[in-house]
């Protein structure tokens, strides 16, 4: 993400013009790719997809394989097989030519939270929103994901505090060097709040750390006030992240230019 400054003269009359300046962003926008939860599916997204559009992202949202029209893998895809879902749909959104590949949000929810953090550790991302992740042992790595809620240890090891190096999403939360929302549901159910705090305590090296808990919310935000309080979550923080974003390198060009003798008097 950039911002262009050029120099102009605006004609006043026959013989005369006036000295102008010119800032402008650069044409590629940001990217927002969004990861639905396991059991839900890109319907889920498109709501918070049209808001971040309206700020001027280019949005993809897909199904990850074992869901919808590709539902009759459920029961044999693996973390591996949907993490390769992941890779191939950021490779995509950012090959698209008006996409900056350096400007690019991955929102997760839950499972998709889960495959947003161990995507961060083998792609670039900037910003990083994880509602209510989820966390599983790193054992079984290949079995069909559907057979990990059955493991009798999940439970447990979801309610301790977990060692960053102990579990690989963890590790690569620990690497992620962007800005991070991590959401978390009252009455969550499901994911407990050490989870959440597992996840939080892993950032040591985020440029930023954003948290909110949702009140009145469970796990699948069934509730329509709770998915209205998490989308207004959401767009505020992705406007000051990327709006904010914006803004600090218009001030940084004009302060180059400025040094560099180019501006004389821009204030």
């Amino acid at each position: 993400m950039d911002i262009e400054l050029d120099h102009c003269r605006i004609g006043v009359t026959a013989s005369e013009t006036v000295e102008a300046t010119v800032l402008s962003p650069q044409r590629e926008l940001p990217g927002v790719l969004f990861v639905h939860g396991w059991g839900g599916s890109q319907e889920h997204d498109l709501g918070r997809a049209r808001e971040a559009a309206a700020l001027g992202c280019v949005c993809l949202t897909f199904d990850l394989r074992g869901h919808r029209a590709m539902a009759a893998s459920r029961d044999t895809v693996t973390r591996p097989q949907n993490l390769q879902d992941l890779c191939a749909a950021y490779d995509w959104l950012v090959r698209q030519p008006h996409v900056d590949q350096e400007a690019i949000a991955v929102i997760g929810i839950s499972y998709g939270g889960y495959l947003a953090a161990l995507l961060s550790r083998i792609r670039s991302i900037r910003w990083l929103a994880l509602r209510t992740p989820a966390i599983y042992l790193d054992r079984d790595w290949e079995a069909p994901k559907r057979q990990l809620n059955a493991d009798p240890e999940l439970p447990s090891y979801r309610r301790r505090p977990l060692a960053v190096q102990h579990n690989r999403a963890l590790q690569a939360c620990a690497r992620f060097t962007g800005d991070v929302l991590l959401v978390e549901a009252e009455h969550d159910e499901i994911i407990p709040r050490q989870v959440i705090e597992n996840y939080a305590s892993a950032f040591t090296k985020a440029r930023s750390m954003t948290r909110r808990l949702i009140r009145g919310a469970g796990h699948a935000f069934d509730d329509k006030s709770a998915q209205k309080d998490y989308t207004d979550v959401l767009v505020d923080w992705m406007t000051e992240m990327i709006v904010g974003s914006r803004g600090a390198i218009a001030e940084r060009k004009v302060r180059e230019y400025k040094d560099e003798g180019r501006i004389d008097a821009l204030r």
